[in-house]
Formats: C-alpha cells, sequence, structure tokens
C-alpha cells in the first residue's frame, strides 16, 4: 500500500512539473516561433525553382529553408536555456525596447529609400548605442564591418546581387 502511495506521489508530481514547463513564458513564445517557422516552411516548399542555366548562386528556394531551420533550432535552444534559467518577468518593458522599435522602423525606411547598406549601418550603430554600448571600436566593428562582411558573402560566395542603393550602386556600376 505504501509503495502505491509513493509511485502516485511521484506521478502527480511529474505530471505537475511537465504541465509547469508548458505554461512558461519560454514555452509559449518558443511554441509560436517554431510553429510559425515550420508554417512558412511549409509554404517555402511550393517556391519554384529556377532552372541550372539561370542560377546563379544557391536557389532561392534555398535560402529561406536554411533560415528558418536555423530560426527553429535557436528558439528550441532558447527554450532549453530558459529552462535553466527561468526568464524574469517585468511590469513595463525598458525604454531601450521602445527606441529599439523605433530604431527599426527609421532602418525600413533607410533601406528602402536610400540605401540598404547604410540602414544596415545605422541599424547596428544606433542598437549598439542605445542599449549602453559605448565603445568605439564594436560599434565601428558592428556597424562598418559587419555590413561589409554580409555584403561579401552573399555577392562573392552566394553570387546574389543585392538591389540598387547608394553605396550598392557605386560598387555596381
Amino acid at each position: 500500500m505504501i509503495d502505491y502511495e509513493r509511485r502516485k506521489k511521484n506521478n502527480q508530481r511529474t505530471e505537475n512539473s511537465f504541465s509547469s514547463l508548458l505554461k512558461t513564458d519560454a514555452f509559449i513564445v518558443s511554441a509560436l516561433i517554431i510553429f510559425s517557422s515550420i508554417v512558412l516552411f511549409l509554404v517555402s516548399l511550393n517556391f519554384d525553382k529556377v532552372p541550372p542555366i539561370l542560377n546563379r548562386g544557391i536557389q532561392p528556394a534555398t535560402f529561406p529553408k536554411i533560415l528558418l531551420l536555423l530560426i527553429i533550432f535557436l528558439s528550441g535552444l532558447n527554450y532549453a536555456l530558459a529552462l535553466r534559467t527561468p526568464w524574469k518577468s517585468q511590469v513595463s518593458l525598458p525604454k531601450p525596447f521602445y527606441y529599439t522599435l523605433l530604431i527599426m522602423l527609421v532602418f525600413g525606411l533607410i533601406s528602402k529609400n536610400i540605401d540598404f547598406f547604410l540602414g544596415l549601418a545605422f541599424l547596428s550603430a544606433a542598437i549598439a548605442m542605445v542599449w549602453a554600448e559605448r565603445r568605439i571600436l564594436p560599434i565601428f566593428f558592428v556597424s562598418v564591418i559587419f555590413p561589409l562582411l554580409v555584403f561579401l558573402l552573399f555577392e562573392k560566395m552566394l553570387n546574389l546581387r543585392f538591389p540598387g542603393g547608394l553605396l550598392t550602386n557605386l560598387y555596381y556600376y
């Protein structure tokens, strides 16, 4: 009889701990991101394939799939890390969060109307400064070297051409 009661208690503890893991903010956020990524991945299976003669680098349908798989993996990793160190709950979001949203809006305007790489440089430098980075070398690396490396990766290694803009037109023409 005692053994039965002990197993019943252990079973209840296991059920309670499992259900509490599913109710955490980290699980909800990770599950929503993973679910959306899976839906988008399934949509990307219907992308048209480009004939090999016209292909300049990777297939257009391949990159979204790779990116979505990376997002799924990182979301799972985020949840696993949140199990070790739970998120602290906050009543209100910090001011840098709202500044970051504004910076992303300005980035969209700059990258659409002026140049993608100027927008990327602005985004990187402004977010670093808003989140209290004051050292010049890391800000320079993030805002100048990083966009340059992105350009070289996509342009030279993957043979993908960026849309025209102030800086990209200087390179292409």
